[in-house]
């Protein structure tokens, strides 16, 4: 083996990309000490992201000070390369941050914004905004205030509406942000494809593990599908129905209709964003991997996206999970080419999930046994 790739998403609850990364690193270079080993930890737009630009890039970390989901002064951060800046909107209106405090109704993506008009004094024209892992149902309303969108009432007053409070908005003024970003590219890293409304949508979907019951989570769409039928009066923007809308709490919604921006696979902006094809060009072997491989990641999701990637230049992707579930065998016919569970005895998660790192550890030995036998 003379040169390898290795690009794993997070084992939810375990270990995170860049552990992921520095474990299969080692047992490379032990088994093939003069492989040249590429390691990019990946993740799909939330928690962690960041982190896996700033490990795969010389990106700079800049600190910043911003707004939590409840208006609370937070320190934060996002990466910075040339004039590309990429954030998360976990960073301030992440799930993890209200902990027992869920209330979808009072949190607000207000610091979103504030972190995004702070890259832009900063020089950034590019924006990457990773999607995911959010506390809010606020369809971006709260980012687009903070960049200077005006919300206005049916006598011409202007509102903070909550998330609940979107049926008294009459009209909305987008043309300070819109003037503000002129020069400016949005892209969002969006990795589902549910509507903003409806039983597919944000609220009836997500809403519940943010601290919804059935009766918010009614009026949350409701509110939502108000909130639609302005920005398409006011911004002649139709978002209601749009894949990818409802990710983070309806702020696929927002980047598209306040910040003129659009919505792109997590995966796929990585890629991109590392030049894949030119960095994998005669690679012997791509490592990837999630916590569980399933019917659902074959929707795009990190593994199938490296993959189908892979498959166009005849390399071979191994993909190396903590779970192997039902309809995994369908990666098979998408370009990876062998799954192995890092699973070395049956026994329950919450028992396993501390010998993570060592399982992985054996796996990738084994794996790696095997390949200097068959080459």
């Amino acid at each position: 083996m003379k040169k390898c790739l290795i690009m794993p998403d997070s084992f939810k609850g375990t270990l995170s990309a860049v552990q992921i990364c520095e474990i299969m690193k080692k047992q490379i270079n032990k088994h093939f000490p003069d492989c040249n080993v590429i390691a990019i930890p990946v993740a799909d737009g939330g928690e962690g992201t960041v982190d896996s630009f700033l490990y795969a890039s010389n990106a700079k970390k800049i600190e910043i000070i911003t707004s939590g989901p409840y208006g609370e002064c937070i320190k934060t951060y996002y990466a910075k390369i040339e004039d590309t800046a990429i954030i998360e909107m976990a960073s301030a209106a992440g799930l993890p941050m209200v902990e027992n405090n869920k209330n979808p109704i009072k949190t607000t993506t207000y610091g979103v914004g504030t972190i995004i008009k702070e890259v832009v004094k900063n020089g950034c024209k590019n924006i990457i905004v990773g999607l995911g892992g959010s506390c809010t149902n606020d369809g971006g309303v709260g980012m687009a205030r903070a960049l200077g969108t005006i919300f206005y009432d049916e006598r011409g007053q202007e509102i903070v509406p909550y998330s609940n409070e979107f049926y008294k908005i009459a009209y909305i003024d987008n043309s300070a942000t819109e003037k503000f970003l002129k020069d400016c590219k949005i892209t969002a890293m969006c990795d589902i494809d549910n509507p903003l409304c409806g039983k597919k949508g944000a609220s009836y979907i997500f809403g519940p593990q943010k601290g919804a019951n059935s009766e918010m989570v009614f009026e949350l769409d409701k509110n939502l599908k108000h909130l639609s039928n302005i920005i398409l009066k006011s911004l002649r923007k139709d978002v209601c129905n749009m894949p990818g809308a409802g990710a983070a709490g309806g702020m696929g919604a927002g980047i598209v209709a306040f910040l003129n921006g659009n919505l792109k696979s997590g995966i796929d902006t990585v890629l991109d964003f590392i030049e894949f094809e030119k960095l994998s060009k005669n690679a012997d072997i791509i490592f990837t991997g999630e916590g569980k491989i399933d019917s659902q990641s074959l929707r795009g999701k990190v593994v199938i996206g490296i993959a189908q990637r892979a498959k166009k230049q005849n390399i071979p992707v191994i993909a190396v999970v903590g779970t192997i579930g039902e309809g995994a065998d369908g990666a098979y016919d998408m370009g990876v080419s062998s799954i192995f569970s890092i699973n070395r005895q049956a026994v329950d998660f919450e028992k396993s999930k501390y010998c993570s790192a060592e399982n992985l550890e054996k796996t990738m030995d084994s794996i790696l046994r095997f390949y200097k036998i068959i080459k």
